[in-house]
């Protein structure tokens, strides 16, 4: 495939800074450290949830060295219902490695992002891009979905691959600092805001005189059935979710009687909780009551 540079930059940047949601992690001054914990709080939720609990984290713990002297208990407990627990676990690492190994301070560097525990190829881009300028590729769900359709010409992108979508993202990026920031974070916006997975409104889309998914006449889906997600209700995280609540509540060790009446199906529950315990969410056993971990 020959990648043509940055065809789509010029639409997405013009209507990103007139269009662009008023989000904290936008406003100047906003802290490389606050945009780490914003990264960590938005995988799989949406932005909605996100803010008012990324304030609150961020007025109790403002700094990595601050997170990192309280513990990890503490960070899991005032996770609350973001879902994805072990999300909280491994920004409590990340910020004690922060503190350890770079003096409390985020590094700028990917390589180093990506060394601290718990951030991935996107986190550790996503910090670079957007709390320190540098010119690099942010690959997310919306962002594929957008390259797939308005680059490629198809309906879905295919399945992430890193070796694909950086170099395709990559070649979209203007070499102006500003411009290529706001390319990154445009493209996300309109993947989250107007070229969506279901019912895209392309009648507002400011890439529809260019799009090549528009411009084949929109073609269906030819790849893989798409995986749809699996339901919540009755789901093993449901379970774990009403165990975490019950440990997050309580000071003492919760008992086993009062795990088992959180979900009345035994195998389930003993599965949920035992992932948890393997998981490092939860230690102890049925004779000592459960708790958070330390």
């Amino acid at each position: 495939m020959t990648i043509q540079p940055h065809p789509i930059s010029a639409g997405v940047v013009a209507w990103y800074r007139e269009n662009k949601r008023d989000l904290p992690w936008r406003q100047a001054g906003f802290s490389a450290w606050g945009t780490l914990v914003s990264e960590f709080m938005l995988q799989q939720t949406p932005v909605v949830r996100v803010v008012p609990r990324l304030a609150e984290w961020l007025d109790r713990w403002p700094t990595p060295s601050a997170l990192a002297s309280s513990p990890a208990s503490e960070a899991v407990r005032a996770w609350d219902r973001l879902g994805y627990p072990r999300r909280a676990l491994n920004l409590h690492a990340c910020a004690t490695a922060i503190t350890d190994r770079h003096g409390g301070l985020v590094p700028s560097d990917v390589d180093d992002l990506l060394a601290l525990p718990g951030v991935g190829d996107y986190t550790a881009r996503a910090v670079a891009a957007f709390a320190f300028g540098k010119r690099v590729p942010v690959v997310d769900t919306n962002v594929r979905r957008i390259l797939a359709r308005s680059v490629e010409g198809l309906a879905e992108p295919a399945a992430a691959n890193a070796k694909h979508d950086l170099p395709l993202m990559e070649s979209q990026l203007p070499q102006d600092p500003q411009d290529a920031h706001d390319t990154n974070a445009g493209v996300m916006e309109l993947g989250a805001l107007v070229c969506v997975a279901r019912n895209p409104r392309c009648d507002v889309c400011p890439l529809i005189d260019e799009c090549a998914w528009v411009l084949a006449g929109r073609p269906e889906h030819a790849g893989p059935p798409l995986r749809k997600q699996a339901k919540f209700e009755g789901s093993d995280r449901q379970v774990r979710g009403l165990i975490m609540a019950e440990l997050r509540a309580s000071d003492i060790p919760v008992t086993a009687a009062e795990i088992e009446a959180v979900w009345p199906e035994p195998v389930q529950r003993a599965r949920a909780l035992a992932g948890l315990l393997r998981d490092g969410l939860a230690t102890g056993t049925a004779r000592q009551g459960y708790t958070l971990p330390d």
